[in-house]
Formats: structure tokens, C-alpha cells, sequence
């Protein structure tokens, strides 16, 4: 039972999918839309989010050195889970402890998706890697915004692009699109797909629709009840 003056926990909410879905663009959407509802957010990033983690990120996207031999999948996991760890004790739990929803642009899921289905490291291996990184914290919803490779890639100017859009063909992103779509088959109630070809208002008003019973029965952070958000039909 919760103590009077408890703060009850947050809710935790991602936004996953292939490159170019828009996952930073919508997380923003919902974080204002949250936010002009009363409803108390922090907002974070996969790979970064903290000074240790940003600094991963710089590693981790970078372009290769012309010559070098390309990063082993293995190796991009175990950075992926390092910054995770540090973005889970330092920024994500203490957030949700303290009652506030919590918004991350990638999760756990990406690091399946890109160095599993994408890379050939076990799903197995990452799991136990995934175990310690966050300590058994699962998403209380995942959005995968769904796109298909050659629009997503297609988006990105070529001055925006990371390692990960520059160095893998395209059989690779199809096997991280693939990979996200069975993981979202194999865990319905965490998460949501969402058509992610059309107008960016449009979809951040579905995406917004699907995180609403999220807030049906909890006040978050000391915030107004956000059983009273009105999440539009």
C-alpha cells in the first residue's frame, strides 16, 4: 500500500523504430502534449541522457576511420548497455520514483533490433546484457513508429547521418524493421505500432490516443490527476 504524500510511480514510455521514423520528433509532440495536460515528464534519449552517456554516443555513431575495421555487433552492445545503465540509476528510476513519466527516444528494444536481428549477436546474449543494464525496468508502453527502410532512409540529410545509416545496407535495416515488428507481435500489451508515413500532427495525435490509459487511474508527481487528461478521439 502507498503511503499518504507518496508519490506514485511514473509511468515509463519509449518510442522505437527503424531510421527516419520520426521517433524524436514524436517524442517531443508528446512530451508538450503531456505536459499542457498537467501531467509531469521527463524527457531522455537512447544512447545519451546523461554526460557519460552522451559522450558513448559520440563512439557509438560516429563514422568509421577510413581503413579501420568496421565495430563487432558485440562490442556496440556492450557500449549500448553501458550508457543504459547509467541513464537507468542516474535519470530514469529516480524519475519514476518520483512519480514523473518518463519519455525515451530508444530503449532496450533498439539494442535487439540493431545488434540482434540486425547484427547476429544472440538474442539470448543480450538479454543477460540487457538484465543488468536495467535491472528488470520494462517500458509501460512502447511506440514503435513503423516505416518502411527505403522512405526512413531517405529522410535523413546526408550531413544528419550516423554510422549506423551510412555503414549497413539496406538487407540490414530490413532486418531491424523485421525485428521490431516481432518483437511488438510477441509483447501486444507493451506495444503499439503506429503507421509512421503519414502527417506528423496526425501522428502524434494517434500516438497520444495510445498512452491515454496509461493515465486512467493514477496522478503522476504531484501534478493534477491525469484521469482528468482529455486525450482526443
Amino acid at each position: 500500500m502507498t503511503r499518504p504524500g507518496t508519490p506514485v510511480r511514473g509511468r515509463f514510455i519509449t518510442f522505437e523504430g527503424p531510421e527516419g521514423a520520426g521517433k524524436t520528433t514524436q517524442a517531443a509532440r508528446l512530451e508538450a502534449a503531456l505536459r499542457a495536460r498537467g501531467v509531469a515528464v521527463v524527457s531522455t534519449r537512447e544512447p545519451g541522457g546523461t554526460v557519460f552517456g552522451e559522450r558513448v554516443r559520440d563512439i557509438l555513431l560516429a563514422a568509421p576511420a577510413a581503413g579501420r575495421p568496421e565495430v563487432d555487433p558485440i562490442v556496440d552492445a556492450l557500449l549500448f548497455n553501458a550508457a543504459r545503465h547509467q541513464l537507468v540509476s542516474e535519470v530514469i528510476e529516480p524519475a519514476l520514483a518520483a512519480g514523473r513519466t518518463v519519455i525515451c527516444a530508444r530503449f532496450a528494444d533498439s539494442t535487439r533490433a540493431y545488434q540482434g536481428y540486425g547484427g547476429g549477436v544472440p538474442l539470448e546474449t543480450l538479454a543477460r546484457l540487457e538484465a543488468v543494464a536495467t535491472g528488470g525496468l520494462t517500458p509501460d508502453r512502447t511506440i514503435l513508429l513503423d516505416v518502411p527502410v527505403e522512405l526512413g532512409l531517405g529522410r535523413k540529410a546526408p550531413d544528419d547521418r550516423t554510422r549506423f545509416e551510412t555503414a549497413f545496407d539496406v538487407s540490414f535495416h530490413q532486418r531491424v524493421r523485421n525485428g521490431f515488428l516481432a518483437m511488438a507481435v510477441a509483447e501486444p500489451t507493451r506495444f503499439v505500432v503506429v503507421d509512421a508515413r503519414g502527417d506528423p500532427a496526425d501522428i502524434a495525435r494517434r500516438v497520444l490516443r495510445t498512452v491515454g490509459p496509461l493515465f486512467a487511474d493514477a496522478p503522476a508527481g504531484g501534478e493534477p490527476n491525469p484521469a482528468s487528461v482529455r486525450i482526443p478521439r
